[in-house]
């Protein structure tokens, strides 16, 4: 499984690409405004520095809603940098855009998909990933891993090379639930990766070795 990490800040990305574990990071409009990151320049430029960090993987998302307008966006970000991946909504001119971007090489990855029904029209068009908010899917009282399994069988049954990314991650039992539900990707925040690597037998095994050495030194 590829690990994303769902933010526009530097320095949170900087700590899960240090950790050695990073695959690409995913933003929106909203995630760049919680870094207090305006305007279209600035927004542009910030699109370049996490690239720079990481070097693939990128989802930068469109504004528009419209087809002609998502073209033109997805045009001028995929410009930016060979790591940006065009983030395109699962709506009726969104699914043309896919389908345009993938007949011009641009890489997509189509996002807030709630439905099977929604990620085989994403595959058909030819999205590079797709995104199943599985947070917000499980905060309507349905099962987000179990969609999550839909598509993953759905897109076994014929052999659709679009990448299946988990997204809305809410703990690190989501990770793992997705994990073993086959999914490609998931994106996340900082906090829910860190939280794999908690258990309490881990530190009181460390403690005990590290207590047992003290002694050997005696």
């Amino acid at each position: 499984m590829k690990f994303f990490i769902d933010t526009a800040n530097l320095q949170q990305i900087k700590e899960a690409n240090d950790l050695g574990i990073l695959d690409g990071v995913t933003t929106n409009p909203s995630l760049m405004a919680k870094e207090g990151i305006k305007g279209e320049e600035n927004i542009l430029k910030h699109y370049v520095t996490i690239c720079e960090m990481v070097g693939k993987n990128v989802s930068a998302e469109v504004i528009s809603t419209d087809f002609d307008g998502m073209v033109k966006e997805a045009k001028k970000l995929s410009a930016l940098h060979p790591a940006i991946v065009v983030k395109i909504p699962m709506i009726k001119d969104g699914v043309k855009a896919l389908k345009w971007c993938s007949d011009n090489n641009i890489k997509t990855n189509c996002t807030l998909v709630f439905s099977a029904g929604q990620a085989i029209l994403a595959a058909k068009a030819g999205a590079n990933f797709v995104s199943p908010f599985i947070g917000r899917v499980d905060d309507s009282n349905w099962d987000g891993v179990q969609l999550i399994e839909q598509i993953v069988h759905i897109y076994g049954n014929y052999g659709y090379k679009t990448e299946v990314l988990a997204a809305s991650i809410r703990n690190p039992l989501h990770i793992v639930r997705c994990a073993e539900a086959g999914a490609d990707v998931c994106t996340c925040p900082l906090s829910s990766i860190m939280g794999l690597l908690k258990h309490p037998l881990t530190d009181i095994g460390l403690q005990q070795f590290l207590e047992d050495h003290k002694k050997s030194q005696a």
